[in-house]
């Protein structure tokens, strides 16, 4: 039985499930379309990818596409933990501009569901830290967006010791107060 918590922002699920070990090793269902939707989650998930991250103190993000690509996101650690986020981008939306994070481990073997309409990022914990991620709709680099990882009126609260590590991409994107309104 695979356990599906809200988090803060209830759209965000912490997703965890249940491991079936014995003397050889373990045994896990990590995505099922009929459990999803008992959740209300109703993604058609069309791409995979995995990203691997040499070292602790990196962040990725926050990254969103906006329509007419929009992406939601089922977030896994195969080797070492990250912090994971999603911010709420959606105009209108009453959560508008908050965050919620869970922490992420290849050992525990948490997810985390990010619909669409949320900025995702995500700090990593340990050295050689490797993810993967579902997403229900195609790469478009045209309907990128994002939100600059340190936003203070966004004020997430990463758990990180001196000087991140972050691509130029990611150290040039506006505050969400700055960012396009965007549709989902």
């Amino acid at each position: 039985m695979t356990t599906i918590t809200p988090l803060a922002l209830p759209e965000l699920l912490l997703i965890t499930p249940k491991r079936h070990g014995d003397a050889r090793g373990w045994f896990a269902e990590t995505w099922s379309r009929r459990a999803m939707a008992e959740a209300g989650v109703d993604a058609d998930f069309v791409q995979d990818n995995q990203a691997f991250n040499a070292r602790r103190g990196t962040v990725r993000g926050l990254h969103f596409q906006a329509a007419p690509h929009p992406q939601a996101k089922l977030v896994r650690v195969l080797k070492g933990a990250i912090f994971d986020v999603a911010v709420d981008v959606r105009p209108g939306s009453p959560t508008f501009g908050q965050w919620a994070g869970a922490t992420l481990t290849a050992e525990g073997g948490e997810q985390l569901f990010v619909p669409r309409g949320f900025a995702h990022g995500y700090c990593t914990l340990v050295d050689d830290t490797e993810l993967f991620y579902k997403v229900d709709g195609l790469y478009a680099p045209q309907t990128e967006g994002g939100v600059i990882w340190n936003d203070p009126d966004v004020g997430i609260a990463w758990p990180i010791d001196g000087e991140p590590v972050l691509s130029d991409k990611d150290k040039v994107l506006p505050r969400l107060r700055d960012m396009p309104k965007a549709a989902f």
